[in-house]
């Protein structure tokens, strides 16, 4: 059953079904289900992928037993009905293995998203309202906002089932720390180079 007017949402398996079919004819497309909607996203840029090179690092130095996966996609929700294909999931190393492109996101201890220079994709209200909400309701228990618009960096904690409780904004430049279960401080002075 396809997504209508009078039924604007799709079921996880038509997603799954949907990206299986891209995967195949297109290339560059990643799809998202938040909410029951489909998204998409536009393939990241270099500096994109600097930033995600630059945390990865960070995080292999202060915490050698985990990895940050680049694009593993995460079964999130409620009911686990959505999926999202966060830039980062912070989890322990080998904690995917075995699950295929949807993985339970129970080992995930910080989901990360790098703002995206894209016009034609709304990533106010991706990466900034549903990303929140679904990594919320989901569990995950801090979320890494890099918002490269506004030049700062925004560490969501304390999921309540519904929102996280707690959100603490520096500008790019200052320290900030990532709550526990992460425990890592970033220096974020770098970031002020991978702006535009």
């Amino acid at each position: 059953m396809a997504a209508t007017a009078d039924r604007p949402h799709l079921f996880p398996e038509e997603f799954d079904e949907a990206t299986r079919i891209l995967a195949r004819t297109t290339e560059g497309v990643r799809l998202e289900l938040i909410d029951g909607r489909l998204r998409s996203r536009v393939v990241p840029d270099g500096d994109h992928g600097r930033i995600i090179e630059w945390l990865t690092r960070i995080c292999m130095q202060s915490r050698p037993e985990l990895w940050l996966y680049p694009d593993q996609g995460l079964k999130v929700q409620a009911y686990r009905k959505g999926r999202a294909r966060p830039d980062g999931s912070l989890a322990p190393s080998g904690a995917f293995v075995g699950q295929g492109e949807w993985a339970d996101p129970d080992s995930v201890l910080m989901a990360v998203e790098v703002t995206s220079y894209d016009t034609d994709t709304d990533t106010d209200q991706r990466d900034r309202v549903e990303k929140p909400r679904a990594y919320a309701e989901t569990g995950i228990p801090v979320y890494l906002l890099i918002d490269r618009d506004a030049c700062e960096v925004t560490v969501y904690s304390e999921p309540d089932g519904v929102r996280y409780e707690n959100a603490h904004i520096v500008p790019f430049g200052k320290p900030v720390a990532l709550p526990g279960p992460v425990g890592i401080t970033l220096e974020t002075e770098a970031l002020k180079e991978w702006v535009r």
